[in-house]
């Protein structure tokens, strides 16, 4: 019993040394969570405040007539069923998003591999070039539209300058109503064609040789290697740039507001340029907020359909 009952009163400090061990770690780690907490705080205020609020916000908003030129108050759906039953000006910049979408996308994809397969090489100077065609993505939108805007002048311009070198009268591009909207797709498309290239140069560098040497061996044409090893080890980066491309097209508005400002007429209307206008030209907030949330929809169901469709042309490794 005496060896039983020293066995027992050594046994009850170890387990309050353990039960002061696990309440200490727990406090550590109660501590550490809060460090972290503190660190991602200030993201996590400025994503409510600035994002998160508004959007919330912005979304009861489209239920309402809001408006610093009348009385407002709640209409229910009635902006959404102006914009699809009552405003053909809507109509009108949907068709004028989709077609600057329809003309960039490819456009921009098609050139952005096409300079990726050519900068894809170990020469002298090539970093020189990828450097140049990237820079543009990182210049101000609103600098490069304003030197596109005075290139494509009508009088002055650099372009119609050139033209009449050759005896060629060029047309007044952006006052234009079939040239204006080509002409902002083509600077579009420079501005950031070096994004969607850096994208694919990075994923063809990671093509192991071997899979080419293999191809080399069995006497495949430049074409089939590039359509059965190339192009499937890299589609998932098309489809990254697909889905970035997409995105951006369709919320495209600064190139727009400072070449053409909508003009000539509507043509150059996009829904973004529009919802501008409604807010802050005829200050219909609760109107202009049904658009955008229009557009978010439009946008989420052109990104589900593009992922849902991945699967038959997208390649993972196994």
């Amino acid at each position: 019993m005496n060896s039983a009952g020293v066995n027992t009163m050594q046994d009850l400090p170890t387990g309050h040394n353990v039960s002061a061990r696990k309440r200490t770690k727990s406090r550590l780690a109660s501590s550490g969570a809060w460090y972290a907490y503190l660190f991602i705080s200030p993201m996590v205020i400025g994503y409510t405040v600035f994002l998160l609020i508004p959007i919330i916000a912005a979304f009861g908003m489209s239920f309402t007539n809001y408006s610093l030129l009348h009385e407002s108050g709640y209409v229910g759906l009635d902006n959404y069923q102006k914009a699809f039953l009552n405003d053909p000006l809507f109509w009108k910049t949907v068709w004028n998003t989709l077609y600057f979408s329809a003309g960039l996308i490819p456009l921009n994809l098609l050139l952005a591999l096409g300079l990726a397969l050519l900068l894809n090489r170990k020469l002298p100077g090539i970093g020189l070039f990828r450097t140049a065609i990237f820079t543009p993505v990182v210049t101000s939108i609103v600098v490069w539209a304003i030197v596109w805007k005075y290139i494509f002048a009508t009088d002055a311009g650099l372009i119609n300058q050139l033209l009449q070198l050759f005896g060629v009268k060029g047309p007044a591009w952006l006052y234009n109503f079939d040239l204006a909207m080509p002409v902002v797709i083509v600077v579009s498309v420079l501005k950031n064609v070096g994004l969607n290239m850096v994208i694919f140069l990075a994923s063809l560098q990671e093509v192991p040789a071997m899979y080419y040497e293999a191809a080399k061996i069995d006497g495949a044409s430049r074409t089939r290697t590039f359509m059965n090893i190339t192009f499937p080890m890299i589609s998932p980066a098309f489809f990254l740039a697909l889905i970035l491309t997409l995105i951006g097209s369709l919320k495209v508005f600064s190139q727009i507001q400072v070449m053409t400002d909508g003009g000539p007429g509507t043509s150059t209307y996009v829904l973004v340029y529009y919802i501008y206008q409604q807010a802050f030209k005829q200050f219909e907030f609760g109107y202009a907020s049904s658009i955008a949330f229009i557009l978010f929809f439009l946008v989420l169901l052109l990104t589900i359909l593009q992922w849902n469709m991945r699967k038959r042309w997208v390649h993972h490794e196994q």
